[in-house]
């Protein structure tokens, strides 16, 4: 089983390439390929995971689907079919499953983050500042992986390479206006709300997510991805404890290896071993079934 980990696709011009997607003009829209490439501490790793590409573009789909009530979303098509006739001599059985054509949109320059739970970035900001975090005034003695009174928004600037900056919502305000701040925060947290009610229906933990909208024609419109384990940190509910790392659905199997061989973390990233590989496509595939409540 072969990770796809780069697409160069005939008729076509060469695409903006991210992390993971790599993304096509294809004049009216766009063509965006999701790739089986893995970062880690902001770094691509030399080989990837099989399958991941088609795991984030299904499960983004998903929750793009289940919520359009909340928010129109930059979709116009996610069938392979479509998608094959869409871009004729392009198309080939390696992007089956892992593509989508999207609108274009504006995109609006901030990460729109929600939590539930103390943990990440915000938790080591929140150990160093005593609890005033970037204007959230966060009850004192929290642990790793505690639990909010209630789910918070936090904004962060959008960095073209290296980490995304935590910024305070008057800060996010200076940024893009106060309405369109206000109805941004007020998005995300409801999307987060219903997504966490979703998990946990599941067994499963939602404990921080990140969203990112644009402007199409004008109308508020959520882009890119939606509620993966790449932009979300999804914990087993039955394993939760605070004060420690918490089991999760994501990359922890290659920032444990990562952290065990002492690498730098500065690019080029390492090759990762096979099993390290292998366990990582099982969590990913793992929660793509139990979120989805359909097999991959």
């Amino acid at each position: 089983m072969a990770a796809l980990l780069e697409t160069c696709l005939p008729g076509l011009a060469a695409p903006k390439r991210g992390k993971v997607r790599e993304v096509y003009d294809l004049g009216d829209t766009l063509l965006i390929v999701a790739t089986d490439r893995i970062s880690a501490f902001d770094v691509v790793m030399a080989n990837g995971v099989p399958d991941k590409g088609r795991i984030l573009n299904q499960m983004s789909a998903f929750w793009f689907e289940r919520f359009v009530d909340l928010c129109p979303n930059h979709l116009v098509a996610i069938d392979d079919d479509r998608i094959a006739a869409r871009i004729g001599e392009a198309w080939s059985e390696p992007l089956r499953g892992r593509c989508a054509i999207a609108r274009r949109a504006e995109v609006i320059p901030v990460e729109c983050v929600a939590r539930g739970y103390l943990t990440g970035s915000l938790y080591k900001e929140y150990r160093a500042s005593g609890g005033g975090v970037h204007g959230l005034h966060l009850p004192s003695g929290l642990l790793d992986g505690d639990r909010l009174p209630e789910p918070i928004f936090s904004p962060a600037t959008k960095a073209t390479e290296g980490h995304d900056e935590n910024i305070s919502f008057e800060e996010m305000q200076d940024l893009v206006g106060q309405e369109l701040a206000g109805r941004l925060r007020t998005l995300t947290l409801e999307i987060y709300s219903r997504a966490a009610e979703h998990a946990e229906a599941q067994g499963l933990i939602l404990a921080d997510t990140k969203f990112e909208f644009g402007l199409v024609d004008g109308e508020l419109t959520w882009i890119d991805e939606a509620l993966t384990p790449d932009s979300s940190r999804f914990w087993e509910e039955s394993l939760w404890q605070p004060g420690r790392a918490q089991p999760s659905y994501d990359k922890q199997y290659v920032r444990d290896y990562l952290e065990s061989i002492g690498w730098d973390k500065r690019p080029p990233g390492p090759t990762l071993p096979d099993d390290v590989i292998q366990r990582t496509r099982e969590k990913y595939v793992e929660a793509y079934s139990r979120i989805t409540g359909m097999p991959f």
